[in-house]
């Protein structure tokens, strides 16, 4: 058992109603928080009753959204109209549009990555370019050992600047110093005039959101693997963010 005290134990409990008196930002990742991991990752969707809880708390509070995914990608599979949407790990503002520097610095991986591209797709492994960063899934690989060798051949000399992150099934190609998650938090918490945070996440990409958040700042790791995570706070299931969001409406303001 993690040593991590659980949000919905009295603990836990306390924190959020502390922190719905201040207005926080209310920040969550989108695959394995807001929306249950499945094969497929085109159908992720919000359960709808999870959706209408967030549209409530639009009403209180910043709800933002802060993904892996593009921005146009994760908008349609929500549900509900946040406050905003990052994607691209950070990298990309819905209203700013992702960071040039890092759309160009990836072209030199891009044209290794196409090459090479015939040897990861019969390995089971596919990609998806997104613009600030590029992701190279092996989820539906029939062999996932032989997709990780093929993935370990791409990667094994990466251009300058160019660094790797693996998540579940997936390996992230992304830009040395560009924007993280936790950037993310610190750039959409003065945009909207706050000190009080939330942020829930459940992959290594979280982690900088986690690391940079504020000391009051509620994080929560959900699911497994919570020996390294620098959250204050764990889930240990997807399913269980619906009760959160149910303590942050009944929470006095």
């Amino acid at each position: 058992m993690s040593a991590m005290p659980h949000l919905l134990d009295a603990e836990g409990r306390a924190a959020i109603e502390r922190l719905m008196r201040q207005r926080p930002l209310l920040g969550f990742d989108f695959d394995g928080t807001l929306a249950p991991i499945v094969m497929h990752p085109d159908e992720a969707r919000i359960p709808d009753r999870i959706a209408r809880l967030l549209e409530r708390l639009t009403a209180r509070a910043p709800v933002v959204v802060v993904s892996g995914r593009q921005v146009l990608d994760v908008r349609h599979r929500l549900g509900f109209k946040p406050t905003h949407i990052v994607g691209n790990h950070g990298a990309e503002d819905e209203f700013d549009g992702p960071d040039p520097r890092v759309v160009t610095t990836l072209e030199a991986f891009r044209r290794q990555m196409l090459r090479m591209e015939p040897m990861l797709n019969e390995a089971g492994a596919t990609i998806e370019d997104k613009g600030a960063s590029i992701a190279i899934h092996y989820r539906l690989a029939p062999n996932p050992a032989l997709a990780r060798e093929a993935i370990a051949e791409l990667v094994r000399e990466l251009p300058p600047d160019i660094e790797t992150e693996h998540g579940k099934r997936v390996v992230n190609v992304l830009v040395a110093g560009a924007p993280d998650k936790g950037h993310a938090i610190q750039r959409l918490a003065a945009r909207y005039g706050t000190e009080a945070g939330f942020y829930a996440g459940d992959d290594t990409n979280d982690e900088p959101a986690f690391d940079r958040a504020d000391p009051g700042w509620v994080t929560v790791r959900v699911g497994p693997r919570l020996e390294h995570s620098r959250a204050r706070y764990r889930l240990d299931e997807q399913a269980e963010i619906e009760e959160v969001l149910r303590l942050m409406l009944e929470s006095p303001a």
